[in-house]
């Protein structure tokens, strides 16, 4: 492996991001509404909401108490303001927080390919001196790293924005827990890995940006599942389900990208640019 070309291409790309704006506001905006807003706004105002006048909680406290008896036991000594804080930020938003690894790998992956051939700068990198492999593999790279960078910066950001907004309500620090742990540093890469081996592989066989973007943004209805599936309680995100789903999607990933790599072939895509 040609490492030094491979780092050289992986800032190239890098660079490109940042000077799109098409591609940069995405990878912006939706982290700051997940990560900031959404944690902002549950953890402050849900106890407002709670109290106000002819408010009632009963169809909430109802659907609170049926969920899974194991979920329940871990709002126990948690006054009702307390319980639905800690649903909403610790249990309801983790699924969605898989989507910004999944976003930033698909953006960036699409750009890998169909935004060269927009920009007219894919017959250059054809023919820089690396093998088939070290080209995939730089664009795999360029795609994985801001994926995982802007998720733990992410977490961070939510973790702060959590505690502080619910403070008033908790009186402690709460979040994060086990389960996030494990969803930040071992399913957000897997996420990522299964969202750009398959956006590589529909860019690196597409003529645009857009249409690469879109045709991978169907790997988000995984992730629509799994909120659907906690709304209506029929799963939470407990330590194991959580290190179980991070291998379904390291799984995934693996194969579309052994596949990627098997069947990339920089002719093939200069021929169809």
């Amino acid at each position: 492996m040609n490492w030094r070309a491979i780092r050289a291409i992986i800032r190239r790309d890098m660079l490109a991001v940042t000077r799109s704006k098409g591609v940069l506001l995405p990878l912006i905006i939706v982290p700051m509404l997940f990560m900031i807003i959404l944690p902002g706004a549950f953890g402050y105002f849900t106890p407002i909401i709670n109290q106000l006048p002819g408010g009632n909680m009963s169809e909430i406290e109802l659907f609170l108490n049926q969920l899974p008896p194991a979920m329940l036991a871990q709002f126990e000594g948690y006054s009702f303001d307390q319980m639905m804080i800690v649903f909403m930020l610790v249990y309801m938003l983790a699924p969605l927080f898989l989507i910004i690894p999944l976003m930033v790998a698909s953006v960036v992956a699409a750009d890998s390919f169909a935004g060269e051939k927009e920009r007219k700068t894919l017959e250059a990198l054809i023919y820089t001196p690396t093998t088939d492999l070290e080209l995939f593999t730089a664009k795999v790279l360029s795609a994985l790293i801001p994926a995982v960078s802007v998720s733990l910066v992410g977490f961070l950001l939510y973790a702060l924005t959590a505690n502080i907004a619910a403070w008033p309500t908790m009186g402690r620090v709460f979040f994060p827990n086990t389960a996030w742990v494990i969803l930040v540093l071992w399913v957000a890469p897997g996420t990522a890995a299964t969202g750009l081996g398959a956006t590589v592989m529909v860019s690196s066989k597409v003529n645009s940006f857009q249409e690469a973007n879109q045709i991978a943004g169907v790997i988000v209805l995984p992730i629509l599942a799994l909120v659907v599936a906690q709304i209506t309680g029929v799963m939470y995100f407990s330590n194991l389900l959580t290190f179980l789903l991070g291998l379904f999607f390291w799984t995934g990933g693996s194969v579309l990208l052994y596949l990627g790599a098997r069947t990339f072939r920089r002719s093939e895509i200069l021929a169809r640019g």
